[in-house]
């Protein structure tokens, strides 16, 4: 099975725009990332994962405004908006209110949509050069040990990839943590 070689941005980004899925490194894992607008790319990235496409996906971008076209920012109390924009830009992970027109494949079997504003320089130019949010999850088949290294990536996701974005992972001990935007519940 061939591997993928670790690739620049802009390479990595047109994977993206070509319909691809990417590996990447973020604050504490490597994480698998594609278009979330691409249902096909994001069909593919589950397949990969081995996940079920009802426990929904992470959305990791930039900055907040590349989240609109997913959030429903006017559902969340002024105080609760507040507190969710003011962790980022950072490893805190939010279950806030999807928009109505947020995919399916993206939310999974819930109402609302998990997103992060990160810190990491290298998620930052992937989002940037792309120009929006990406999916970010963990680059493991699911049930097994999430990379924290390239070299811990599993051979069979490195080779289904189309990309392989060069970096390292932030040295974050564990994924961000997930809470729920409305009442600051932690969920993970």
């Amino acid at each position: 099975m061939p591997t993928r070689d670790p690739q620049d941005i802009a390479e990595a980004v047109a994977a993206v725009r070509g319909g691809g899925v990417v590996a990447y490194p973020t604050e504490a894992v490597w994480g698998l990332g594609c278009d979330p607008r691409d249902e096909t790319a994001t069909l593919r990235l589950l397949a990969l994962k081995r996940r079920a496409v009802d426990k929904g996906l992470i959305l990791v971008a930039a900055t907040r405004a590349q989240l609109d076209p997913f959030v429903d920012w006017d559902v969340l109390a002024n105080t609760r908006r507040d507190v969710v924009c003011a962790s980022w830009p950072g490893p805190h992970t939010w279950i806030v209110p999807a928009r109505a027109d947020t995919p399916a494949w993206i939310r999974g079997a819930h109402a609302g949509v998990a997103v992060r504003v990160s810190a990491h320089a290298g998620v930052l130019a992937l989002c940037n050069a792309f120009g929006g949010a990406i999916v970010s999850t963990s680059a493991n088949v699911a049930g097994m040990p999430a990379p924290r290294t390239l070299a811990e990536l599993d051979p069979a996701i490195r080779a289904g990839v189309d990309a392989v974005v060069a970096g390292e992972t932030a040295g974050l001990e564990r994924p961000t943590a997930i809470r729920d935007a409305g009442s600051g519940e932690v969920l993970r």
